[in-house]
């Protein structure tokens, strides 16, 4: 079908199809892309970054594979890191996902904002919570080990009225 068919289907409150969106999350890679997290991200048919890039190469790294979404994290200085924003709000379909670094620095009601999800990075601790109708996910960190945390990356699985997280342990040579 079309694009602009769908498309003129969906404004009329047609439903088309219920595709799926396949969306790529990494954070905490601190200048550090391993072969790993991309092929853990290949599939995807976008990348968000949570920040703490630490090096443009990552992401143009992670753009070989798939249109990225990146934000500023609290080790991303210099030049190239100042176009970054500090938050970025990403739509997928018909969802909303809201994009910050650092959680606690979580200033809105993802709720009464209309959002399916919450991803941030900062703590290099990958986790999948449920608050309400809200999935909040830390895809963990996919740069240098820190301490005894795995190097993690997560996926995110988006149908009309499903949002699936799934955390990705890389599995390091």
């Amino acid at each position: 079908m079309p694009d602009n068919l769908q498309s003129l289907l969906q404004l009329s409150g047609h439903q088309v199809s219920d595709r799926l969106h396949r969306v790529g999350l990494v954070s905490d890679t601190h200048g550090l892309i391993r072969p790993e997290a991309l092929d853990a991200l290949r599939d995807s048919d976008l990348i968000i970054h949570c920040g703490d890039v630490g090096d443009p190469a990552v992401l143009d790294a992670l753009r070989a594979l798939a249109p990225v979404r990146a934000i500023r994290g609290n080790n991303d200085k210099g030049t190239w890191a100042c176009g970054l924003p500090t938050f970025d709000v990403v739509e997928v379909g018909n969802h909303a996902i809201y994009v910050l670094h650092n959680l606690a620095e979580l200033d809105l009601d993802p709720a009464a904002a209309g959002f399916t999800a919450v991803v941030s990075g900062h703590s290099h601790k990958p986790a999948i919570e449920e608050r309400g109708k809200i999935i909040f996910v830390n895809p963990g960190s996919a740069g240098p080990r820190r301490f005894t945390l795995p190097v993690t990356v997560a996926t995110l699985a988006l149908r009309s009225r499903r949002c699936e997280a799934r955390i990705v342990e890389l599995a390091l040579s």
